[in-house]
Parts: C-alpha cells; sequence; structure tokens
C-alpha cells in the first residue's frame, strides 16, 4: 500500500527563526497521534538558518486535508503571517517503492 507523503519548506521571517522552529515542534506530538500520521518529523537547514522543513507521512492525501482542519494545526495556521516569510512550499508526494 503507498502512502502520501508531504514536504513542506518553511522560512522564517528575519528573527524569528527561534519561534518557528518552537511552533514547528510544537505540531509534531499531537500530530503523530493523529490515526493516519505513519510519520512527522521537523527538520532545520544545515545551510540556512532561517529554512525548517516538515516530512509527513499520511496513509493518504483525504487523510492530511483531515490534520489541516485539527484545532492544533488551525492555531498554527493563524501564527503563518507572523512568522512566516513568503508562501509555505509545499510538495506531495506518493510512495512508489514498498516500505522497508
Amino acid at each position: 500500500m503507498s502512502n502520501f507523503t508531504n514536504l513542506v519548506f518553511i522560512r522564517a521571517k528575519a528573527g524569528r527563526s527561534e519561534d518557528l522552529g518552537k511552533a514547528l515542534l510544537s505540531l509534531v506530538a499531537p500530530s503523530r497521534a493523529e490515526d493516519a500520521c505513519l510519520s512527522y518529523d521537523v527538520h532545520h537547514s544545515n545551510d540556512d538558518p532561517d529554512l525548517r522543513m516538515v516530512y509527513e507521512n499520511w496513509r493518504s492525501a483525504g487523510d492530511l486535508d483531515g490534520h489541516f482542519a485539527l484545532p492544533h494545526m488551525q492555531a498554527f495556521v493563524a501564527r503563518i503571517p507572523d512568522l512566516v516569510e513568503g508562501d509555505l512550499d509545499l510538495r506531495s508526494f506518493t510512495r512508489l517503492s514498498d516500505a522497508a
């Protein structure tokens, strides 16, 4: 069975990198607790102090849609204008290979 992978690249506004990192890390536990979540990890760029990436795997695209409707995600979305420079760079993939 294939799963739905979402990569999100997020650039912090000037002076807000630490706040963005904390906000993203606060999403890990509630996201991982969702039944449809297969994995949810936040990464910090080794080359760019203001760049973060969220790597998440879901059972389906519909499950990801449900994730965005939950209170912890809605609270984060409300903070985006204060924390994030520009648009989120959201890229979606479907796994072709068998799971490890």
